[in-house]
């Protein structure tokens, strides 16, 4: 069986995310999307709400599963028995760093390959980062959310 694990903070999760995933789905038995809780970072949305947002837009999605971590993303890959990391890449300036994580992942745990799924052209530009600030200038997000998604957003800025 063919698990794969695709760690991140989505924060929000955007259509980006959402490719890589259905993607992922298609090509692996089993999929956890494994949402990051860094207590170093302050994020707009709570791991509880980020871990329903992923819950809500992957439903149609019978082999993908949603799990909260900290701490290393290879062991909670490990925990998972998992075989594969889903790494996604935007531009050349991701591959970098996600080059030298994968290498570093490989040493720690040579069981776990790291495979990089390029981000479909209509979405290599796009990140939570860029999507939270259009919408705390009051700009308009639908283009790179779910609804739903895009709701919550707004609404958070809004308080």
């Amino acid at each position: 069986m063919s698990v794969a694990v695709y760690p991140g903070s989505f924060d929000p999760v955007t259509l980006g995310h959402y490719d890589i995933i259905v993607r992922t789905a298609q090509i692996m038995d089993r999929v956890v999307i494994g949402v990051l809780h860094n207590g170093a970072k302050h994020p707009l949305f709570s791991i509880e709400e980020r871990v329903e947002m992923l819950k809500s837009v992957t439903t149609g999605l019978a082999n993908v599963e949603i799990q909260c971590f900290d701490g290393l993303t290879i062991e909670f890959a490990r925990k998972n028995h998992a075989n594969v990391m889903i790494r996604g890449l935007r531009a050349v300036t991701d591959f970098e760093y996600e080059l030298q994580l994968a290498q570093t992942n490989r040493v720690i745990a040579p069981e776990i390959d790291t495979m990089f799924l390029a981000t479909s052209l209509k979405y290599s530009y796009l990140s939570s980062s860029i999507v939270k600030e259009i919408a705390s200038l009051g700009g308009d997000i639908s283009e790179f959310l779910h609804p739903q998604i895009a709701e919550r957003v707004l609404e958070k800025y809004r308080k």
